[in-house]
């Protein structure tokens, strides 16, 4: 089934539609809890997720394929309303180059330390300074294919819930449970809960592949620009580097998490069949 579209919007300029497209700013987000889910997979994996989805808008002439058709099925059946726009009207909503006819207003979920609920042995990768929507994104793909069980934004310089966060991470943002702080607060959280911290240094001397990522441990990559500040140096934690041969000293935030990442990944699985 199809759900009706509880009203319909033509025009760029009505109100509804125009703070609608103000989510697109921090500050509007931060101000309302709300969000903005651009495009058919990764409203259907919010919605799978139980995430809080308030409202979508519709433009039937861009809905795309089987998925779009089913995702409207899954509103109606959660009983949320959906607007039916133009096109005109739903490109002053939508952003980037992909177009699925299918936008929705959701609310932003906690980002508290504390309301992280983890295992046993977590698996947590913590990024610090990281400003880039589509980093933030890239580095959510690996860690829910990695089996991440949180990820940690330190000092973030961009809200986890960006759009275009959201849109880079595929939808991954809704099933990767997820939190912001200061880097103290953060470091301070790992060390009450005696979670040990490595941490992704250039001039570190112990290989990223020879360093122990079973039992609980958090990993900590650092901003595109700057990488880690000061405060993963301390005694404790724990530093590795990524071998480097050519003449560039590291690699993009994102592509360094999912290589790290998956070692976690693949030392943890051997561990799992060793004790079997």
């Amino acid at each position: 089934m199809t759900p009706m579209s509880t009203r319909e919007i033509a025009s760029p300029s009505n109100p509804r539609v125009k703070a609608t497209a103000r989510l697109r700013d921090r500050r509007q987000r931060d101000e309302t809890a709300l969000t903005l889910v651009d495009g058919a997979r990764e409203v259907r994996r919010a919605l799978d997720a139980g995430a809080g989805v308030v409202e979508a808008f519709v433009c039937e002439p861009l809905l795309a394929g089987e998925d779009a058709r089913s995702v409207l099925d899954a509103l109606a059946t959660r009983d949320i309303p959906t607007i039916s726009t133009t096109e005109a009207a739903f490109a002053k909503i939508a952003f980037g180059d992909r177009a699925d006819g299918l936008i929705a207003v959701v609310r932003i979920p906690s980002m508290r330390l504390d309301d992280l609920a983890l295992p046993e042995d977590p698996l947590i990768v913590v990024i610090e300074g990281v400003e880039k929507p589509g980093n933030l994104g890239a580095v959510l793909r690996s860690a829910d294919g990695a089996g991440v069980d949180a990820l940690i934004a330190a000092a973030p310089r961009t809200d986890l819930m960006n759009p275009n966060a959201i849109r880079a991470s595929a939808g991954t943002i809704f099933t990767v449970p997820i939190a912001s702080a200061a880097t103290a607060d953060v470091v301070d959280w790992l060390g009450r809960r005696s979670i040990p911290i490595v941490a992704t240094l250039v001039d570190a001397d112990t290989l990223y592949t020879d360093a122990a990522l079973t039992g609980p441990v958090a990993l900590a990559f650092g901003s595109e620009a700057a990488g880690l500040t000061d405060a993963w140096r301390t005694p404790g934690i724990s530093g590795i580097r990524l071998p480097m041969l050519g003449i560039a000293d590291s690699l993009n935030v994102s592509a360094s998490a999912a290589v790290v990442l998956y070692e976690a990944r693949r030392q943890r699985d051997r561990h799992t069949r060793a004790a079997d």
